[in-house]
């Protein structure tokens, strides 16, 4: 899996192409991650006691690993991701443009 939590990526394809953001969540067996104040869908909530009243919630919606690239801190740009073994016999995630490990 080439995207973890927490990592900068960037959206490719889609009505949301373009946004940034953070990952929250990966789901492996559905392909899919929730991405920070990206692919916001709305759901109507049933009201659960007075500290949370019902109404439409913004929330964000899983989106296909397929639809998104992880961001380079140092190419500041998306950027595919290759595995290299490191000295110490660890692997790691590089960046395939500039070749710096991304872990």
């Amino acid at each position: 899996m080439h995207i973890r939590k927490n990592d900068s990526v960037m959206v490719v394809t889609g009505r949301e192409r373009g946004k940034t953001g953070k990952v929250l969540r990966v789901m492996p067996d559905r392909d899919a991650a929730i991405i920070e104040r990206v692919n916001l869908v709305k759901r109507h909530a049933k009201a659960r006691g007075p500290q949370q009243p019902g109404g439409i919630v913004e929330k964000e919606a899983p989106m296909r690993l397929s639809n998104i690239m992880l961001m380079c801190d140092k190419c500041n740009a998306p950027v595919r991701v290759g595995r290299k073994v490191m000295a110490d016999g660890d692997k790691a995630r590089v960046c395939r443009r500039c070749g710096d490990p991304i872990d």
